[in-house]
């Protein structure tokens, strides 16, 4: 190979590489290294094309109960495993109907397609289920706030994510447990 040639290639090598790191940089800050789900970022953009292209969609907000509690009773790794725990069982709950992120914390948030086709009951019953946690039975459970994006006068993710919150945080006035869609 030609000197010149070499010289000239070896900045476009740079270049490639420079690319594909910076290309695993942002992949990596749109997913939460604990869970695994998109962070809001990632989750952002993908809600945004659901709520465009499906008009029965729905978004959620899930906040943990007493995750403190359990965080100081049992340790920060078993509240690691109940926020792993929550994300794989929203991630499964959400299936191909939708896409689950983690906010940060103990919040998570969902979008689906289609309200009608997805069972909150499910959801309700599952993010209530306990964790065995070496051995040890971890009470899990959840507060869920839903906004059926149909309802909002115009479709507005920060609309339907202010809509599901108002929603999450009756649900825990309630009790602490079950879902509630706003009105």
């Amino acid at each position: 190979m030609d000197p010149h040639t070499t010289v000239s290639i070896l900045p476009l090598v740079g270049w490639a590489l420079h690319g594909g790191i910076l290309a695993r940089r942002l992949a990596c800050a749109r997913r939460d290294p604990l869970t695994g789900l998109h962070t809001r970022a990632g989750w952002t953009d993908r809600a945004h094309h659901l709520i465009r292209r499906h008009p029965h969609a729905a978004v959620l907000l899930v906040d943990l109960d007493r995750f403190k509690a359990l965080n100081d009773t049992h340790g920060h790794a078993a509240g690691d495993a109940a926020l792993v725990e929550t994300a794989d069982r929203l991630r499964a709950w959400c299936g191909r109907n939708g896409t689950a992120g983690r906010l940060g914390g103990d919040e998570f948030v969902a979008v689906v397609r289609d309200l009608a086709a997805a069972d909150l009951g499910a959801l309700t019953a599952a993010l209530h289920r306990p964790l065995d946690y070496g051995g040890v039975s971890l009470p899990l459970a959840a507060s869920v706030g839903v906004c059926a994006v149909a309802d909002l006068s115009v479709p507005v993710l920060a609309d339907a994510l202010a809509a599901a919150d108002a929603a999450m945080c009756a649900a825990k006035g309630r009790g602490r447990r079950g879902s509630r869609a706003s009105r």
